[in-house]
């Protein structure tokens, strides 16, 4: 208990802290950085270097209340099927500035609900990527499933343009809790999907769970663990709920009264995340689990984790180009993100140029403090003398930052000449240590708690 007062006492139930999936984070982008630099960085690749892909499909039949993501209803087809053809037009003018020769080592379909896709509009899209990005021999392409919107036909589509690797959405497997977040679906139903995917083939399976929503409790977490686990995933992510209704409306329809308190929030974490290790999977980062002879596991004891918008990743594409509304590019030259809302996104493209409408470009600062958080939320060790080899003089710049953090943090982190290291009893801490190094934290922004 007195680890816990501790924690406490250092922020971790009170803090509200950037996930850090990028630095600077998206509140810092603005308008003055937007297509025309889009489009002069992604003529400026390296077509030697295989990119990453990103493609937000952003339409659900239902909109589960406790998402926060960028997503529209739709209970027909026909909008679907308009945005698809955008997405054609938004690869024809990426293939008008994209050097010749440029190849693609990751895909990822997110949303949104990508499998509303029907078979059809699945190999349609596929089959556009590849027309401008052909894919790399070893590529790995993967997509976000939601089991009560997959059947094998869509499953067999996608298996047939190459999905190597499938994402499904859990969140939990109680009836109360599902009800109270609007989103049900039992567990027969994910049982289902998951030997369908098995039988396409498809054996590398990531599960996403939720802790922290409403009437969850030790008890019914530890059910979902059990079940999760019959399912065999080779990777889970562990996601804290982020309550957050001033951003999505959605949110106001939960019972914010039926939320676990702040120590039974910690309380449930700490019991799924023992639960994983137990059975044999090694804890990634501060959310993500693994099978030891996975590659993320693998990237982890190598030292070659890296996070980004679908955060915890061996990918080691140094550019991820991201199409669709809302998507964010990671080009060398910093970040740019398409226009947001559908509409606004769908208009930039019918009128003939790009769809970034807001960015950030890196200066030499922000790349030593991106490489130092990904450091400290990848392997909870900042590495002064990596830092050093990279940057130079620099680095020493984030000294006195180091200072503080180990007087402030005292025993939980140990400094010394060659790193500043999260000790394990402190690693709950570790979103607001990292966020002592961002430069970049506006006013007014109320990130996620850190808990």
């Amino acid at each position: 208990m007195k680890q816990i007062i501790r924690l406490a006492e250092l922020g971790l139930f009170d803090s509200r802290v950037p996930r850090y999936t990028s630095y600077p984070t998206a509140p810092v982008f603005a308008p003055s950085v937007g297509a025309t630099q889009q489009a002069a960085e992604l003529a400026a690749l390296d077509p030697a270097v295989p990119v990453s892909v990103y493609l937000h499909i952003p339409f659900c039949e239902r909109l589960c209340w406790f998402c926060a993501c960028r997503t529209q209803g739709t209970k027909t087809l026909s909008p679907v099927e308009s945005y698809i053809g955008t997405l054609e037009q938004e690869l024809a003018l990426m293939r008008e500035v994209l050097p010749e020769g440029l190849r693609m080592g990751r895909m990822h379909w997110g949303g949104g609900t990508p499998t509303i896709l029907p078979p059809v509009l699945v190999h349609r899209l596929a089959q556009a990527v590849k027309a401008v990005i052909p894919p790399a021999d070893d590529w790995e392409f993967s997509v976000e499933i939601d089991p009560t919107m997959v059947d094998r036909a869509k499953i067999d589509a996608l298996a047939s343009e190459g999905m190597n690797r499938a994402s499904i959405g859990i969140q939990d497997f109680d009836p109360l809790v599902q009800g109270a977040i609007g989103r049900i679906q039992p567990y027969d139903i994910t049982k289902a999907c998951v030997d369908d995917l098995r039988a396409a083939g498809i054996n590398s399976l990531n599960a996403d769970l939720v802790y922290g929503l409403p009437h969850q409790d030790l008890v019914r977490i530890d059910d979902t663990v059990s079940r999760v686990l019959e399912l065999a995933p080779d990777r889970v992510a562990l996601f804290g709920y982020a309550h957050v209704p001033w951003v999505s409306k959605r949110q106001k329809l939960i019972d914010d009264t039926a939320l676990p308190r702040d120590l039974d929030r910690y309380h449930l974490a700490e019991q799924a995340a023992a639960r994983f290790r137990a059975a044999g999977f090694d804890a990634i980062g501060i959310d993500h689990f693994a099978l030891h002879d996975d590659g993320l596991a693998r990237a982890a004891r190598e030292g070659r984790l890296r996070r980004n918008f679908q955060g915890y990743t061996d990918d080691t594409c140094p550019t991820l180009i991201g199409m669709g509304a809302s998507s964010i590019s990671r080009l060398p030259g910093g970040y740019v993100q398409n226009a947001a809302a559908t509409a606004a996104y769908v208009q930039r493209i019918e009128a003939g140029e790009l769809a970034g409408a807001r960015g950030h470009v890196m200066t030499q600062d922000d790349l030593l403090r991106a490489r130092a958080i990904e450091m400290l939320m990848c392997e909870f060790r900042l590495d002064r003398n990596e830092l050093q080899a990279s940057f130079g003089p620099l680095a020493s710049t984030l000294d006195s930052t180091l200072a503080l953090l180990a007087e402030r943090f005292g025993d939980l982190v140990a400094l010394d000449d060659d790193a500043l290291e999260i000790r394990p009893e402190g690693r709950a801490l570790t979103r607001i240590v990292a966020s002592a190094l961002d430069a970049h934290m506006p006013e007014g922004v109320r990130y996620s708690r850190a808990s």
